[in-house]
């Protein structure tokens, strides 16, 4: 049985899924770009700017499925550009605490919307 979870404090979906769904005690939260979700107006800006957006917005999609970040397990991380990684990877350890989540990041050919940085998670309810 899989239950959907959503909130009005990540951006809406943009297409035919969920911004997370809960199955067995976990959470699959689908990938977060750099788009307010008050205004739905998409954030460009550094690297910096943009995975913090995006993993504001994964914190409040995770939080709405009664999670946190403290119980996720495994995030992907896609960038337009693998130099951007350790800019990246600065923020995202704002985020996180040990242990941190497993985590594979990689350089994709694009994204959506042209953003810089995508990010995917696995939580534990």
């Amino acid at each position: 049985m899989k239950k959907e979870i959503k909130t009005d404090k990540a951006p809406k979906a943009i297409g035919p899924y969920s911004q997370a769904i809960e199955a067995n005690g976990l959470i699959f939260a689908s990938g977060q770009i750099a788009i307010d979700p008050a205004t739905g107006e998409l954030k460009m800006g550094t690297i910096e700017e943009q995975t913090r957006l995006v993993l504001t917005n994964m914190k409040a999609v995770i939080e709405a499925a009664g999670s946190s970040f403290d119980k996720v397990v495994k995030c992907t991380v896609f960038l337009q550009d693998i130099n951007d990684f350790t800019r990246m990877n600065g923020v995202y350890g704002e985020f996180f605490k040990p242990p941190y989540p497993a985590r594979a990041a990689v350089q994709v050919a694009r994204l959506p919307k042209d953003v810089k940085v995508e990010i995917e998670a696995i939580a534990v309810k």
